[in-house]
């Protein structure tokens, strides 16, 4: 450094002990700013986002092509907060169409069978929505209480009805689907309270339920009768052979959690995927409700194994093996979990109704919920049997009506009571029920009175001449002649 020049000798002295300082400075303010920023995210996520079981993305979908990216995850929290997010940050909105979840549905009913409001529009709803879950009983009392003449054809329209509301959901191209996804979020709720990934599953769109599941569909969501998308992809596949043969394989693969976790009241138990319990209990939880709704072979509202193997005749290898499709086998595995059977490795999952027959044991709970707000839920309250029983099977088969009593007290829920639907025909029945009733009694009063009538008359003479006082006369003679020859 002697030998240098004066102005480099200073320069480096500046850059030594001055610019050390200058870049520690400008270090020191970096940081700070980033450690502030990370301070008012955390702030966001603290403030937003202590909440209940939603689950929120960021996508980004093509205009053209339609593909979708999941390109941030927001973590679980609050209804309040998450829709604050969806408003603020995803720039998501409410559905615009009226969704018939339960309470919507009580609603209509009131209107429509109460209160007998006017007009078809709101009786319409109700239709498609018989249709879309396949209510043949409302139907009935549209058709005969609301004179809702379209009702009649319920058989025929159903299967169209039912695939009114999501009929975009059939085809192979998409986009419109994701970019409302995007709009109002993946889990948002169609007119039938489906999600698109429901409504994807009952499509048979395998290529939709991958998309959807990229951009972070919940598995788990649940329509008010508690079936989530591999149930309604079940519920098609019993009904419909093409499907179950089709695209009901992959979708099984995509949509079937690795477990079920139940409570049985003592105990809890895990039923893995490759059990023959596991697709056994998912498939009762999708007959569920038919079993109140549909006529059975028998009217204690509950299973045999007929019915299971009807509905797994054209399911897949992967879905069922074909040794466990069998009778022997699925009656083997309806009484090892019967709740008074001794056998090690019984779960306690089925209540025996009669020989042969079996329904979930109503002591059961499953999990509801996930993360912190997971919880237990009455296996019953889960199916939502109370909702059932609105528009359960009673013209031609009262004993169901007796069962869903039993379940209802068994499983300590509230007891049933009079579908609304059925309000004014159970009046009427009350009415008639009490007419005949006054009818009765006023025949047999009349009945008494005659009979007290002519037994007086008989003890009374009658006037001389007449024909009862010739009767009378007779009579006595009669008697008088008995009583001789008694005597002799």
């Amino acid at each position: 450094m002697t030998g240098s020049p004066p102005e480099l000798k200073s320069f480096l002295e500046a850059e030594m002990f001055f610019g050390v300082k200058k870049r520690e400075r400008i270090a020191y303010a970096v940081a700070g700013g980033g450690l502030a920023i990370g301070l008012m995210g955390m702030i966001a996520v603290v403030t937003l986002l202590p909440l209940k079981q939603t689950e929120a993305f960021l996508a980004i979908v093509d205009k053209d092509t339609g593909v979708a990216e999941r390109v941030v995850a927001v973590e679980k929290a609050g209804m309040e907060q998450a829709e604050a997010i969806r408003r603020t940050i995803l720039k998501q909105t409410p559905v615009p169409w009226p969704v018939l979840d339960q309470a919507r549905i009580g609603q209509l009913l009131i209107k429509v069978f109460r209160e007998q409001v006017p007009g078809s529009k709101m009786k319409q709803q109700l239709f498609e929505y018989a249709a879309c879950y396949d209510e043949p009983q409302l139907a009935q009392w549209l058709l005969h209480e609301a004179k809702h003449e379209q009702a009649r054809s319920f058989a025929q329209q159903r299967t169209t009805l039912k695939r009114k509301s999501y009929v975009p959901y059939f085809a192979s191209h998409f986009k419109d689907i994701l970019k409302q996804c995007n709009q109002h979020g993946v889990d948002h709720r169609l007119p039938m309270n489906q999600t698109p990934l429901m409504a994807a599953a009952a499509a048979g769109n395998v290529a939709l339920v991958e998309a959807l599941l990229t951009l972070g569909a919940d598995r788990e969501a649940v329509d008010h009768y508690g079936c989530n998308a591999l149930h309604w992809a079940m519920h098609e596949a019993f009904q419909n052979e093409k499907f179950a043969r089709g695209p009901f394989a992959a979708l099984y693969e995509q949509l079937a959690p690795p477990g079920i976790d139940v409570n049985t009241g003592e105990r809890l138990v895990r039923i893995d995927r490759h059990l023959s319990e596991y697709l056994l209990f998912q498939t009762l939880w999708v007959l569920f409700k038919s079993r109140f709704t549909h006529r059975q072979r028998r009217n204690n509202a509950a299973f045999e194994t007929q019915s299971i193997l009807d509905a797994w005749q054209h399911l897949p290898a992967n879905v069922v093996r074909p040794e466990r499709n069998k009778r022997a086998h699925l009656s083997n595995v309806l009484s090892r979990n019967e709740i008074e059977r001794d056998y090690a490795y019984n779960r306690a999952l089925f209540v025996r109704i009669a020989q042969g027959w079996y329904q979930f044991n109503p002591r059961l709970s499953v999990r509801s919920g996930q993360g912190d707000a997971a919880g237990w839920t009455p296996v019953y309250a889960a199916l939502n049997l109370p909702l059932i029983s609105e528009f359960a099977n009673v013209d031609h088969w009262s004993g169901v009506t007796g069962a869903i009593d039993r379940y209802l007290a068994t499983a300590g829920l509230p007891a049933r009571t009079t579908p609304i639907a059925a309000e004014r025909a159970v009046a009427r029945e009350a009415e008639l029920q009490r007419q005949y009733e006054q009818e009765s009694q006023a025949a047999h009063a009349a009945l008494l009175r005659r009979q007290q009538e002519q037994a007086t008359a008989r003890l009374q003479p009658a006037k001389w001449g007449t024909k009862l006082a010739r009767q009378q006369e007779i009579e006595r003679i009669k008697q008088e002649i008995e009583a001789r020859k008694k005597k002799s």
